[in-house]
């Protein structure tokens, strides 16, 4: 269990990293240099690497809700590094929406169970196949939309669905072996999964101020993956935690729903 939550951090930490590398690089694009080009848009996407496999590692320690909700704790270390770094400032409500994400995901970290993780069934891999097709054309749909709230969304849907992918793979006894992964269907959901969430979340912090944009998505990452492990992969609530779990839950949700008719993400550019 220790070893998964410090991967969990370590990974919480490379994910606001790379927010900001992504972040900084979409104000510096061109028609000679888009955004796939720039140096510090393919760096960030390194450090993504990087916190995915933490991610990974973690994953098998640990609930998806422990995991994700550790997570979690990437919007406050965002909205404090880009206050740092670039001055950016958030409005009263926008403060108070993302204490209120942090204060319901640290619940529903609270709430999760802490049995070590079961592998998951076929079942799995079909209602996860469907749900990456339904995110694939929603991405097309949403990808020139001005607000970045929606992308932000559907990021944090996307890579919410690459921890549920990790759980559906089936490792065995003797560790990892190349073959019996390329066979698995969870292998290439995952990757599918990792392509919504990466254009999707690209095209939001192009659009919105980062620190709205990694509220929205983180809290979308950690509720909505972690409601369907509990249903699908068979994760646990702990004992006598009902009630804080439900809200941490509904204090997340309106931290989001807030963030999402924010002025700040309308704006489309940091303020700096």
């Amino acid at each position: 269990m220790v070893l998964g939550l410090v991967f969990a951090v370590a990974a919480m930490v490379l994910n606001c990293v790379a927010g900001l590398l992504q972040s900084d690089a979409t104000t510096r694009t061109t028609r000679r240099r888009p955004l796939a080009l720039q140096p510090r848009f393919i760096l960030g996407l390194i450090v993504d690497g990087l916190a995915w496999v933490c991610t990974v590692v973690a994953l098998r320690f640990l609930p998806v809700f422990a995991v994700q909700a550790i997570l979690g704790g990437s919007i406050a270390l965002t909205a404090l590094a880009v206050r740092w770094i670039w001055g950016s400032r958030l409005s009263t409500l926008d403060r108070v929406a993302i204490g209120g994400c942090v204060v319901g995901l640290v619940l529903i970290a609270g709430a999760a169970g802490v049995d070590r993780p079961e592998g998951a069934g076929t079942a799995a891999d079909v209602v996860l196949g469907i749900s990456l097709g339904v995110l694939a054309a929603v991405t097309i749909v949403l990808y020139n939309s001005r607000l970045a709230w929606p992308l932000a969304l559907v990021a944090g849907l996307g890579f919410g669905g690459t921890s549920l992918a990790v759980r559906s793979v089936h490792i065995g006894p003797d560790g990892f072996d190349v073959v019996a992964l390329l066979a698995q269907p969870a292998t290439y959901l995952l990757i599918g999964f990792w392509l919504v969430g990466i254009v999707t979340f690209a095209r939001a912090l192009s659009r919105g101020d980062l620190s709205v944009v990694t509220a929205v998505f983180t809290v979308t990452e950690v509720v909505v993956p972690g409601l369907v492990a509990i249903g699908l992969l068979g994760d646990r609530v702990r004992a006598g935690w009902i009630a804080p779990f439900v809200v941490g839950l509904v204090l997340a949700a309106a931290g989001v729903i807030a963030l999402a008719g924010s002025s700040t993400q309308r704006k489309g550019q940091w303020q700096r």
